[in-house]
């Protein structure tokens, strides 16, 4: 059996941002099903009023969820490459990554709560923030001790 060709470091790279951004999307549809909305930074609103807590948590948990998918992400597409991740781990992870797309596509289907306007710069901003987020991730995963 010849030995695994490990994939370059930016395909990698690429690959764990590509899935930390669809996670934090995934992560804020859900959310705005659960009233975590990221959208109400744009609302009007009393200027005096701070920004809901509940933005707040939903930026907190887009960011954290891209950075730790990208982290992930990268480890385990750089084992896989190297044929240190076994058959049946690659099978379950792909599984998860099915189902948990799958949830956020039916939550999104249904009408959107938010203003046309905020929901579309919520929508940017949680790509942005998974795409970001999830290449520190990555980077940190991959750096040469």
């Amino acid at each position: 059996m010849n030995p695994a060709t490990p994939f370059p470091r930016h395909l990698i790279l690429a690959g764990a941002a590509l899935s930390g951004m669809l996670l934090a999307l995934a992560i804020h549809i859900l959310g705005q099903r659960l009233g975590l909305d990221l959208g109400a930074l744009w609302q009007p609103g009393d200027p005096r009023v701070p920004v809901p807590a509940r933005a707040a948590l939903a930026w907190w948990l887009m960011a954290m969820a891209g950075f730790a998918s990208g982290h992930v992400a990268a480890t385990l597409m750089d084992r896989a490459s190297s044929g240190r991740i076994s058959r049946r781990m690659r099978h379950l992870l792909i599984g998860l990554g099915v189902v948990a797309l799958a949830a956020a596509g039916q939550a999104a289907a249904a009408p959107s709560a938010a203003p046309r306007l905020a929901g579309v710069l919520a929508g940017l901003t949680a790509l942005c923030l998974g795409a970001t987020m999830a290449f520190c991730g990555a980077y940190f995963a991959l750096r040469k001790p």
